[in-house]
């Protein structure tokens, strides 16, 4: 009994000194020299997202760090059909032409043949990992890529992001087998 009462009262004080040193912990102070902090422009761009029929199901924001892209999706129940469907960045942030969403161009970044996460001609740069869609048609997305930047997909004629009726194998030209553009969003 002891010996547990002692194991427990090391456990707790070891919890307590973690979460002292985790509490303690601050990014070192800004001052001139070797040791300034660069920190990144955080651009941050947002979407409606739009299905077949024109209402919204989701909405997308996309975060730029130091290092990349931060993209975040969350679709409503009932949005889309469950599994698995291809996710892509688009050079056109246009989604006016409803129901098929080509007025969205083709990929960022297009490479003729290069179209794939897998490809070894590849990848573009508008190429993203595939969104689960559950048993109710929500999804809840997060993915990060270093392929673009956000100065590249805000430019003059924005972007968009495109979700596909079926998943992209990631190496199949020119987009993977994604089948139709099922939903839009456009990029601000």
């Amino acid at each position: 009994m002891l010996t547990r009462f002692l194991m427990t009262a090391a456990t707790a004080g070891l919890l307590v000194a973690c979460s002292q040193a985790q509490t303690d912990l601050k990014l070192p102070e800004e001052s001139s020299g070797d040791n300034q902090i660069s920190l990144p422009s955080m651009m941050n761009a947002k979407a409606s997202i739009i299905g077949v029929e024109g209402t919204e199901i989701g909405t997308a924001n996309l975060i730029e760090g130091p290092n990349g892209l931060l993209l975040r999706i969350a679709l409503e129940p009932g949005a889309l059909t469950p599994g698995w469907h291809g996710l892509h960045l688009h050079s056109k942030g246009d989604c006016s032409d409803v129901g098929v969403f080509k007025a969205s161009a083709g990929h960022v970044g297009m490479i003729k043949g290069g179209h794939g996460l897998l490809n070894p001609k590849g990848p573009e740069a508008g190429d993203i990992p595939n969104i689960w869609v559950a048993a109710d048609g929500s999804a809840g997305y997060e993915a990060f890529t270093s392929l673009t930047t956000g100065a590249s997909l805000m430019d003059e004629d924005g972007s968009a992001i495109i979700i596909h009726e079926n998943e992209d194998d990631h190496l199949t030209q020119p987009i993977g087998g994604a089948g139709a553009r099922v939903a839009c969003g456009a990029l601000k």
